[in-house]
C-alpha cells in the first residue's frame, strides 16, 4: 500500500518544513473511493487491495524562492526502492506547472502561483513497472489548493461617488453605502475581512464599520451655509489590523435645498417713473426679492395689498421678479404720484418650517408720473352725424372737437383726409371743427359717408391724431314710384267686361319710415280698362268693355298713375303696353299678330289719285303725260301699275358690276398683306392726284429706276392760317345747338366730320358734293400709266356704255 506523505508548512515561514508521513489508512478506503459492489451486500468479495490513498496537497501563492516549490511526496508501497516503479503525472498543469520525480514520486511546481487566478488544480497520478511498461496500480484522481496570502489590497468600485442628502437633516439620517471588494479568499483567515472608516469628513459624516454606510453626524447642516462636502472612505482587511492592507474612495455630498428660508426685500421702499404716455398693460418697472433658496423653494408670487385700480403687478416666472404695469391710461394732468403696498411670498411651503417664520414680506412702491406732449384728444370716438339728402352745397352737417390734454392746451386745427374723401363731398372748417357739404348728397347713391377727421396741433404738428366720422344720408321722398317690373300684358278678343288681365306693382328707391303706400289710378274716361287699387301696394287692371278686334286696333297703351304717400308726394305715369289677342275658349293665348286686311274688289276715286301720284313721282313728266292721253280713265290704274313695275326693272338694270370683264371676278381680285401709312404716306400715291389729275408732275419719279433727283419734288402743307374756316364751321354748330330749344338740358358731345378747304383732295364725302357719278369724266386714268390699267378699263367702258 502507497502512503501519502505531505509537507507540513507553517504561515509564518518562507520555504517548506520536513514532511510527515501520513499515518496508514485502513483497507477499506476502498469502499470510500466506490470501488464496493454495492450496499448491504454481504458477499465476501476477493480482491486485490486498493494502493493509494485518497487527500489533498496545500501549496502556498506567491512563492519568492529561487528554486523549484516543494508540493509533496506519492509513495506506493509496491515500491521497493529496486528502481522497477516509475511514478506518471497527469493533468491540470502537469509537466507545464507540476513536475513529478519518477523515482522519487516527489511533485514541485515549476512557477509561481496565484489563487485569484486559479485556486486549485486537479490531478492523476499513477505508477508503472519499468520494465514490464504494465500500471502496477490505477490511477487516481488528487487535488493541489492553492493555499491564500494576504496579497490584494481592498477595491471600490468607483474613485468617486456622488450622493445628495437634504439639508437640515437629523443626525444618523442616511446618505449613500459605498463597498468594497477585496480578491484574497474570504473562507481563509483574515485576508478579506473588511472594516470601513472615514478618514476626511468629520464632524459632518459619519461611516458604519461594517457596511460602509454613511451617515449624517451634525444637525443642522444649512446649505445656504454650505452646500458641498468631501468625504474620503477607507477599507482595511486584515479586520482593520496592523499590517492589513487598505483601499480608498472619495464621497462628493451635495446638501439638496428645502425651503427653509422665507423672501425677504433688500430695500422696503422703491421709487418708480413713468411716463403718461405709457399703453395700457405697459412695464413700468421691476423690483426681486431675494430668496436663498433654490428651484422649486425659491419661486415666489407678487401681489399688490388690496388691490389697485391705475397699477397691476405680475410675476416673471423666469427672473422671479415683480413686473409693474400699467392698468389703466395714466393722466399727469390728472394725477402725477401713486403710493401703494406689494406683497412677495413663496409659492410652495415646507410644512417642517412654518412654524414661528413667517414665508413673506412688504415693500412700499411709490409711482411718479412724467408729463410728455400728448397728441389732441377728440371728445368722442367716433362720429355719428346723420344729414338729409339734397341738402345744397355749403350746408351744415356737424361738429367735431379735439382738445390738447397737455397742461398747456396748445391750439388745434382740424383736416380731412382726402383719401376718405375721394369725391370731395365735405369740407371742414379748420378752426371749430365744422363739417359742411361741398356737393349735395344722393341716400339713392350712398346711404353712408366714411370720413376720417384729422386734429393737428398747430405748435407741433407731429402730434395728429385721427377719428372716423360717420355720415348717415337720410331719406328725402324726391323719387317718384314706378312699375316694379316689365309686364308682358295681352287681352283675349273673346274676353268679357270686368275681366283681370294684369296685376301691377310698384317700387321706390325711397325709404319713408313708415313704409310705402301706393296709389294707382287712370283715366276715369278710359273705354277699355279700368283700375282697382288692392291696398297692399299692387292694383288689377280690369276689362271695362268685350269685343276688342285686332282688326280695329292690336295694341292698347294705358297710362297708369303712381303715387306715394310720403311728403312731398311724388308720383309718375307708367304705360302698360296691352296687345290684343286670339285665345281658345279657356282664355289661352293663340296669337298675337294683327290679321292683314284683304283687298276690295274696286278701287275708289281716292286710292286711284293716290297711285296716279306715285306713278308721276317716279316717271318722268312725259311717261305721265302718255298715260293721261293714250288710256281712258277705266285703264289707267291697271296701266299704272305696269309702268310702275318697268320702271322698278329699268332702274335694276342700270346698276352695273364694278368690273366689268367676262373673266371670273376671283381672277381679277389680288390679295395684298402690306398697310399703307395713312395720309402722310405721299410715297404710295397722291389722293390729290386722283381728283386733280391736271396737277400730276411731270417729272414724278418711278420706283423701278434709280431718281436722278437727290429731293424729290413735294407739295407744302396748308398753313395754320387756312385752317380759319374750320374753326368757322365749329362755332357756327356750337351756336346753333345752344339757341335749338330741343337740345337736352345736360351738357352733350356733338362730333362733326369736316376736312375744311385746305384739303388738295378736297372732302372725300358724297353728302356735300354736288356732282353725280355720271358727271365725272375717267378718261384721264389711261394717261396714269400702267399701275391704273385696270381701273381705267373699267370706268371708262362704264362712262361709254352709260352715254350709249
Amino acid at each position: 500500500m502507497i502512503a501519502h506523505q505531505l509537507l507540513l508548512l507553517l504561515l509564518t515561514l518562507p520555504s517548506p518544513g520536513p514532511t510527515a508521513a501520513l499515518p496508514f489508512m485502513p483497507g477499506n478506503i476502498g469502499d470510500m473511493l466506490g470501488l464496493s459492489d454495492g450496499v448491504g451486500d454481504s458477499r465476501v468479495l476477493h480482491r486485490s487491495k486498493r494502493g493509494w490513498m485518497w487527500n489533498q496537497f496545500f501549496l502556498m501563492e506567491e512563492y519568492t524562492g529561487n528554486d523549484h516549490q516543494y508540493v509533496g511526496k506519492l509513495h506506493s508501497n509496491m515500491d521497493k526502492d529496486d528502481g522497477n516503479v516509475k511514478y506518471v503525472l497527469t493533468g491540470e498543469g502537469a509537466g507545464s506547472l507540476f513536475i513529478i520525480d519518477e523515482k522519487s514520486g516527489d511533485i514541485h511546481a515549476t512557477k509561481r502561483l496565484d489563487r485569484e487566478e486559479k485556486a486549485m488544480y486537479t490531478l492523476h497520478a499513477k505508477v508503472i513497472d519499468r520494465r514490464t511498461n504494465r500500471e502496477m496500480e490505477a490511477d487516481t484522481e488528487f487535488n493541489i489548493k492553492i493555499h491564500d496570502i494576504n496579497d490584494n489590497e481592498p477595491k471600490f468600485a468607483k474613485e468617486i461617488y456622488f450622493a445628495s442628502v437634504p439639508e437640515m437633516s437629523e443626525v444618523g439620517t442616511s446618505v449613500v453605502t459605498v463597498t468594497a471588494n477585496d480578491a484574497d479568499d474570504q473562507t481563509y483567515g483574515n485576508s478579506a475581512r473588511l472594516v470601513y472608516s472615514i478618514l476626511q469628513g468629520q464632524p459632518y459624516f459619519s461611516v458604519d464599520s461594517e457596511n460602509g454606510t454613511i451617515k449624517t453626524a451634525l444637525p443642522g447642516m444649512d446649505r445656504e451655509v454650505k452646500e458641498n462636502y468631501q468625504v474620503v472612505i477607507q477599507a482595511k482587511d486584515m479586520a482593520g489590523q496592523m499590517g492589513g492592507l487598505s483601499g480608498t474612495t472619495t464621497v462628493s455630498i451635495t446638501l439638496s435645498d428645502v425651503n427653509d428660508s422665507p423672501p425677504r426685500f433688500a430695500n422696503h421702499s422703491f421709487r418708480v417713473t413713468a411716463v403718461e404716455s405709457t399703453e395700457v398693460g405697459g412695464a413700468i418697472g421691476r423690483i426681486k426679492a431675494d430668496d436663498p433658496d433654490i428651484g422649486r423653494n425659491a419661486e415666489m408670487d407678487y401681489s399688490i395689498v388690496g388691490g389697485h385700480d391705475m397699477f397691476n403687478i405680475i410675476t416673471d416666472q423666469t427672473t422671479q421678479e415683480g413686473v409693474l404695469v400699467v392698468r389703466k391710461a395714466l393722466d399727469y394732468e390728472d394725477k402725477r404720484d401713486y403710493e401703494f403696498r406689494v406683497e412677495v411670498r413663496n409659492t410652495y411651503l415646507d410644512a417642517r418650517f412654518v412654524h414661528g417664520l413667517q414665508f413673506k414680506d412688504y415693500a412700499t412702491i411709490r409711482v411718479t408720473v412724467e408729463d410728455v406732449d400728448e397728441p389732441p384728444v377728440f371728445t368722442r370716438n367716433p362720429y355719428v352725424i346723420e344729414v338729409h339728402e339734397d341738402t345744397a352745397a355749403g350746408s351744415f352737417v356737424g361738429v367735431v372737437s379735439a382738445r390738447d390734454p397737455d397742461a398747456e392746451n396748445k391750439p388745434v386745427k382740424y383736416s380731412i383726409d382726402r383719401h376718405t374723401d375721394l369725391e370731395r363731398l365735405f369740407n371742414i372748417d379748420s378752426v371749430n371743427g365744422s363739417i359742411t357739404t361741398l356737393k349735395a348728397l344722393d341716400r339713392e347713391m350712398s346711404r353712408w359717408h366714411n370720413i376720417s377727421v384729422v386734429a393737428t396741433e398747430i405748435n407741433n404738428p407731429r402730434q395728429t391724431t385721427r377719428v372716423p366720422v360717420f355720415i348717415k344720408v337720410l331719406d328725402v321722398n324726391d323719387n317718384a314710384p314706378e312699375f316694379a317690373m316689365s309686364y308682358d300684358t295681352f287681352v283675349c278678343e273673346n274676353v268679357k267686361a270686368g275681366q283681370l288681365i294684369q296685376t301691377i306693382s310698384a317700387v321706390d328707391t325711397d325709404e319713408p319710415l313708415v313704409g310705402h303706400k301706393f296709389v294707382f289710378s287712370i283715366t276715369p274716361a278710359n273705354p277699355n280698362f279700368t283700375i282697382v287699387d288692392r291696398e297692399d301696394n299692387t292694383a288689377n287692371i280690369l276689362t271695362r268693355r268685350g269685343g276688342f278686334r285686332r282688326r280695329e286696333m292690336s295694341m292698347y297703351f294705358l297710362p297708369v298713375v303712381i303715387s306715394d304717400n310720403d311728403y312731398p308726394i311724388q308720383s309718375s305715369t307708367s304705360t302698360l303696353i296691352v296687345r290684343v289677342c286670339a285665345c281658345d275658349s279657356r282664355g289661352n293665348m293663340q296669337t298675337c299678330n294683327p290679321e292683314v286686311l284683304p283687298f276690295s274688289d274696286g278701287l275708289t276715286t281716292g286710292a286711284l289719285v293716290a297711285i296716279l301720284l306715285c306713278v308721276v313721282i317716279l316717271l318722268s313728266e312725259y311717261m305721265a303725260a302718255l298715260i293721261l292721253v293714250l288710256f281712258p280713265t277705266s285703264n289707267r290704274s291697271l296701266f299704272s301699275l305696269i309702268v310702275v313695275l318697268f320702271a322698278a326693272l329699268r332702274r335694276q338694270r342700270k346698276k352695273e358690276p364694278l368690273i366689268i370683264s367676262k373673266e371670273d371676278v376671283r381672277d381679277n381680285v389680288v390679295s395684298y398683306n402690306d398697310e399703307g401709312g395713312g395720309e402722310e404716306d405721299t410715297q404710295a400715291f397722291d389722293i390729290g392726284t386722283l381728283r386733280h389729275p391736271e396737277v400730276m408732275d411731270g417729272n414724278k419719279m418711278r420706283r423701278d429706276i434709280i431718281p436722278e433727283m437727290l429731293f424729290p419734288y413735294r407739295r407744302s402743307s396748308p398753313t395754320k392760317d387756312h385752317n380759319g374756316d374750320v374753326r368757322d364751321f365749329i362755332n357756327g354748330r356750337l351756336q346753333d345747338n345752344d339757341s335749338d330749344p330741343t337740345a337736352p338740358p345736360y351738357d352733350s358731345l356733338a362730333t362733326y366730320a369736316y376736312e375744311g378747304s385746305g384739303s388738295l383732295a378736297e372732302s372725300l364725302s358724297s353728302l356735300e358734293s354736288g356732282a353725280t357719278e355720271g358727271d365725272q369724266d375717267y378718261d384721264y386714268l389711261t394717261s396714269w400709266g400702267p399701275p391704273f390699267k385696270k381701273l381705267a378699263e373699267m370706268y371708262v367702258a362704264k362712262s361709254l356704255d352709260r352715254e350709249t
